[in-house]
């Protein structure tokens, strides 16, 4: 009795002692999933954004026509200012400064910035010095200006993570001034917060799951015989197994994520998907459908496990789609069959609908294979994970998509932008250096346009950049493209057009701006007139700045004899390795 009671005593010791060490570890858990992320991201995005920093100031200092005179006499020429103003576009800054060695703001992508002098200590003990200076802050949303309506809508808090990098600018040893960076990190940020506290989370869990196995079985050896410890040996070969199960489809969904988000395209997503749902569903058969651009219909995508796909369905056709969630066939007494799922055998299936940022963006279809409907039943679970694992993919994919269609496009007009003009000509080139196959230049700037602006406002001069850039985009044909420059300057790449073919093709574009007609609030603005100047390949350069010199003499030659006419450039340029001088910088005859 002496010894059951002993024994006794030590159980409720040893399951007492297990209790609080799970409590503990809990709280320690809960602790560090909520305290651990923040700090530790923010040193990984600090590194990474000192390094980001100094390519942004080396390439600043690339592209400046002359640093040094730029930093001490605050002269920069209109190349300069063009590169400077288009520099957020193109990277992950939304708002930039350079200083002088005083500390001087002399250029700034806000105007009220410059004349403004940083007198704090920092900027003469760190940056003077040489060296990098980090700041990471919470600001208003209104201080931060990279943000569109939409995402203005979708925030939920009043203040972003801005981060700010003062990179010194130096040059043979003297410190000339700084360049400060403005980043907002906050959803990059989130995103990283987010993977760390859900990579503790699941290991805490199971941590917490084995201990909650051990104080069991504890607990049960202090209360069942010999007979209970048999029965509990084979539950703990169970578990074990279930761990084992448990560790492997948490291996493969952890992999299949690394996987979906280094594809690059939604091809190389859904041959991963369909690689990888065989061994982590073998039990059923499966297909992946997304909706088309017109969302009126969904695009079967890829099958797996001796699963087919339709080319298409409509979104009424599965009750999914129809009811917003999972709809599980073969689960109650009375079922109704999906037309996506006909024809049908009986057997039980899942129909998942994809969800990406609160849109329903496709349909994961899983069917059991004969004979596997209980354990097709019983990875239910696992089948949702895998989907939510595919629609955060599809979103990653179509959110490159989108970042690099903004990349390489102009905001106002949403024609190509210098960036991806200078891209297409240069393959342009080599296409028709290959091929022999003809190409031409179009260079185009709208007649008085300042006019525009000093009389009727920036707005008013924003719609006929508009209506400019939509009648341009409309003349263009097949592989031609059309694209804006800057200001109220436009060029168009015309490939396998013969001179003749784009001088009259030029002519039918001035005609066509010229007809179209603006109407800005209750009145028309007036007519639209515009001068082009037309280059050809090889006859006036062989390489993109030679071509798009001579497109731009012909344009201002167009301009000097009265605007609103087409100019052929006239000559040959031979200096492919001729660099752009003061000619490129010039001013037309008229600023408009």
């Amino acid at each position: 009795m002496e010894q059951t009671a002993k024994a006794r005593l030590i159980g409720k010791l040893k399951v007492f002692v297990s209790t609080a060490t799970l409590i503990a570890l809990t709280a320690l858990a809960c602790w560090g999933i909520y305290t651990l992320p923040a700090p530790l991201v923010d040193r990984m995005l600090e590194s990474d954004l000192r390094h980001h920093a100094l390519r942004l100031e080396k390439k600043v200092e690339s592209q400046l026509f002359d640093v040094k005179t730029s930093f001490e006499r605050h002269i920069l020429s209109q190349h300069d200012e063009a590169f400077l103003s288009l520099l957020p576009e193109t990277s992950d800054i939304y708002h930039f400064k350079l200083f002088d060695s005083s500390g001087e703001v002399f250029w700034s992508t806000r105007d009220g910035d410059v004349g403004s002098v940083n007198t704090k200590p920092y900027f003469t003990d760190v940056v003077a010095m040489g060296n990098l200076f980090y700041k990471h802050e919470e600001k208003p949303i209104a201080e931060v200006d990279s943000l569109n309506a939409d995402q203005l809508e979708n925030l939920d808090s009043n203040t972003r993570h801005v981060a700010e990098i003062y990179t010194p600018v130096i040059q043979s040893g003297m410190f000339l001034g700084a360049i400060e960076f403005y980043s907002d990190i906050t959803d990059v940020r989130n995103l990283f917060i987010d993977r760390v506290q859900m990579s503790l989370i699941a290991i805490s869990a199971v941590v917490l799951l084995a201990l909650t196995a051990v104080i069991l079985i504890v607990h049960r050896n202090n209360r069942r015989q010999l007979g209970v410890l048999r029965v509990r040996a084979q539950k703990e070969r169970e578990l074990m197994d279930d761990q084992l199960r448990l560790a492997r489809e948490v291996r493969l969904l952890g992999e299949l994520n690394e996987w979906l988000q280094s594809s690059r395209s939604l091809d190389e997503l859904f041959d991963m998907v369909s690689r990888f749902m065989t061994h982590i569903l073998p039990e059923a058969e499966g297909s992946v459908y997304v909706y088309s651009n017109s969302r009126d219909v969904l695009d079967g995508c890829a099958s797996w496990n001796g699963g087919t796909h339709k080319a298409h369905i409509h979104p009424e056709g599965c009750w999914g789609l129809r009811r917003g969630r999972t709809y599980e066939f073969g689960a109650s007494e009375i079922d109704f069959v999906c037309e996506h799922a006909e024809p049908h055998d009986g057997r039980a299936y899942f129909c998942f609908p994809i969800l990406a940022h609160g849109e329903t963006v496709g349909l994961l279809h899983l069917r059991a294979h004969e004979g596997k409907c209980e354990a097709f039943h019983a990875s239910k679970k696992l089948a949702q994970l895998c989907a939510e694992q595919i629609s955060m993919a599809i979103a990653n994919v179509r959110m490159r998509d989108q970042l690099h269609d903004q990349s390489v496009r102009d905001p106002l007009t949403g024609l190509f932008n210098r960036r991806h003009m200078t891209d297409s000509l240069r393959r342009g080139i080599s296409r028709s250096q290959r091929t022999g196959a003809p190409l031409s230049l179009i260079a185009v700037d709208v007649d008085h346009f300042k006019k525009f602006n000093d009389t009727h406002g920036h707005d008013a001069g924003d719609m006929v950049l508009r209506a400019v850039g939509a009648a341009l985009e409309q003349g263009c044909d097949r592989d031609e493209i059309a694209c804006r420059i800057g200001g109220e300057e436009f060029m168009l790449i015309l490939p396998d057009n013969t001179p003749d073919d784009t001088v009259t093709r030029a002519e039918t574009l001035r005609q066509a701006v010229e007809a179209v007609s603006v109407r800005y609030g209750d009145k028309s603005l007036p007519r639209i007139t515009i001068s082009v100047g037309v280059a050809h390949y090889p006859a006036h350069g062989t390489m993109p700045q030679d071509l798009m010199r001579a497109a731009d003499d012909a344009l201002y030659s167009a301009k000097d004899n009265g605007r609103n006419q087409v100019r052929v450039a006239s000559g040959h340029t031979d200096s492919a390795a001729e660099c752009p001088g003061p000619k490129s910088l010039k001013q037309k005859p008229d600023a408009a």
